[in-house]
């Protein structure tokens, strides 16, 4: 199957403008896989150090070099429900690793922190540095030099992003991501939000709010509704490092025992010491990199994934932008409703038919390349399928069925939700930053209004609750950035953002912070890059100051004189309270080296 002329263009665009650091990466990625089975380079004492638990059994198959031996990162806390599944994963692993004469060792554990634990509180500041955070201590894990593959264990926000980071900075090793899958349905999204409308007008009360939040989230697996960690699902399978079908299967099922099983053997069977060797390195490219972008286009992804893709390219010396995202989603249509693109949650997009029938759809038109390599050893026609337990306990995969099972839900290539993607890059006066518009009702793609500006969330809350937000207006919600505070994610601005919209005001967002794939009906041009504190427009603006964001032309400006308005002094503020509390103090020096948002906002290139 061949792609799009559209979408070969880009590749190749992409191919050529990575092809300095691409090489540099791949050189040293095969110097790194020249060296052979690692454990041979271990003095005895190493070794020993490196097996001194394990059993009798498993210390004679690693003496030598013709055993592998699988390492595991594992992001298990019993805290979050996305996580806690994983207790029970290295047991599972280490049983299915000794039925194929392997052998398996947790490497190393890696935080994991909640969004939605930490939203509005200061542990936010913490969220996006811990992608790189965790990639570090996955590779003081992976740095024992004592494994021949890997499986990560990982799901929510910045785990996934953090951990192929780390795949492809040990890019000599295959890697197999192994999820956990989504909580089952609890109550409707859309009535969680509506709740939570309701308390931001003071209509119910904090009691009323806990309830439904508790009937949302109450059980073990991943937020159901379609943000930042269904999308790292989605962008692992689609590009190549999940098995096929292993997404969006619930917790605590045989499937799903199953899968991670098949998992952990094929994880064994692509090592430098079989027939098969797939490291990670080399078996993601730029190819792999567009197929990642379209499913999230595709399914109207996270916004987070503007700024995290971008970073994992990188780790593979691949060198994506925004504006290669911006044009992939003019050319890609949207084809799934879950919330907050529609009702629907993940549990119900898996049962219309899921990635399989989602990518079967992407081929048929030409969206995605199928040429690629995966860990399942086939390209991604391999992928377009059902999976489901055989009668002996193992995987069956069916293929996908030809129409949605429901429509509503998950739609054909031919009978799109949209024409495009729904996510943008603005450009204008103010600098670069990015929209999500497929929750975004047309007529509010066009929002022309003057600035009220505010240097924190609190701020605008509190002028929300004060009633002095009842007009058309652009929030200008400065000082978010990286360098500033670590750039945490803004998704409390959504409630009372939501009431001023359904009053009938226009309203949009203008932001150097983030926003989640949880984001939804309010326009909100959002990464706003150069940030306020290295210089960024956005710290010129003043109320009053017309402010117009136009999705439709990919523009966000300000409407001032141009002399009168970059003779203004930048505004400045007080950023103390930043700096201590909740551990924000041991990442000032990551705050001080943090690359702007069009690059990844990381530390770390």
């Amino acid at each position: 199957m061949s792609a799009d002329s559209r979408i070969e263009a880009i590749t190749k665009r992409i191919v050529e403008r990575s092809k300095p650091t691409r090489e540099v990466y791949l050189d040293r990625t095969r110097r790194a896989i020249s060296k052979g089975v690692h454990r041979s380079t271990l003095s005895c004492g190493n070794l020993a150090h490196g097996f001194a638990v394990c059993s009798p059994r498993d210390k004679e198959a690693l003496a030598g070099d013709v055993v592998p031996n699988l390492g595991i990162i594992t992001a298990y806390n019993d805290m979050l429900s996305a996580h806690q599944p994983f207790e029970t994963y290295p047991a599972m692993i280490r049983q299915a690793a000794s039925e194929v004469g392997g052998v398996a060792q947790v490497a190393g554990g890696v935080p994991a922190m909640c969004d939605g634990v930490t939203q509005g509180q200061p542990g936010m500041e913490l969220s996006l540095f811990s992608r790189d955070a965790i990639a570090m201590s996955a590779a003081i894990g992976l740095s024992h030099n004592m494994f021949d593959s890997s499986v990560y264990l990982g799901v929510c926000d910045k785990i996934v992003p953090g951990l192929m980071i780390a795949a492809l900075t040990f890019g000599h090793l295959p890697a197999v991501f192994i999820p956990a899958g989504p909580m089952t349905s609890g109550l409707p999204n859309d009535e969680k939000s509506r709740i939570r409308q309701l308390y931001a007008e003071g209509k119910v009360g904090r009691a009323e709010l806990l309830e439904a939040e508790s009937k949302s989230y109450h059980g073990p697996g991943t937020c159901t509704f379609y943000g930042t960690a269904n999308s790292n699902q989605m962008l692992m399978e689609i590009m190549g490092f999940h098995l096929p079908g292993a997404s969006f299967i619930n917790p605590g099922t045989p499937l799903r025992d199953a899968l991670t099983k098949e998992a952990t053997k094929r994880a064994l069977a692509i090592t430098a010491l079989g027939n098969e060797f797939t490291p990670a390195g080399e078996m993601i490219d730029e190819r792999s990199i567009v197929n990642g972008v379209v499913g999230l286009h595709a399914t109207g992804g996270s916004t987070n994934h503007t700024i995290h893709l971008i970073a994992m390219a990188r780790a593979g010396g691949i060198q994506l932008t925004w504006q290669d995202i911006s044009e992939l989603s003019d050319i890609v249509p949207l084809l799934a409703r879950v919330y907050p693109n529609g009702l629907a949650d993940v549990n119900h997009f898996h049962a219309a038919g899921g990635m399989g029938f989602l990518i079967k759809q992407l081929l048929k038109a030409g969206y995605v390349h199928d040429d690629v390599r995966t860990v399942y050893g086939q390209g991604l026609a391999a992928y377009t399928i059902d999976p489901k337990l055989a009668e002996d306990g193992t995987v069956h995969r069916a293929p996908s069925a030809e129409e949605s099972a429901d429509p509503k839900v998950l739609t054909t290539i031919d009978k799109p939700f949209q024409a495009n993607g729904g996510l943008k890059m603005l450009t204008g006066n103010l600098g670069k930053a990015v929209i999500k518009i497929s929750a975004v009702k047309p007529e509010r793609h066009v929002i022309e209004a003057p600035a009220i500006v505010f240097n924190d969330q609190q701020a605008l809350q509190d002028a929300f609750k004060a009633g002095k937000l009842e007009k058309d207006f652009v929030a200008v919600v400065r000082f978010q950035g990286p360098k500033a505070n670590g750039m945490p994610e803004l998704h409390r601005l959504t409630p009372p953002l939501g009431v001023l919209q359904d009053r009938g005001f226009k309203v949009a967002l203008v932001t150097d912070g983030r926003m989640s794939g949880a984001s939804g009906k309010i326009p909100a041009a959002i990464h706003l890059t150069p940030e306020a504190v290295d210089g960024g427009a956005i710290a010129k603006i003043k109320d009053g100051d017309m402010v117009r964001l136009d999705a439709v032309a990919g523009t966000l400006e300000v409407l001032v004189d141009a002399a009168e308005f970059n003779a203004r002094p930048n505004a400045t503020i007080n950023l103390d309270d930043n700096e201590f509390g909740m551990g924000r103090e041991l990442f000032a020096s990551f705050r001080r080296i943090a690359g702007p948002a069009d690059q990844g906002a990381s530390v770390l290139f």
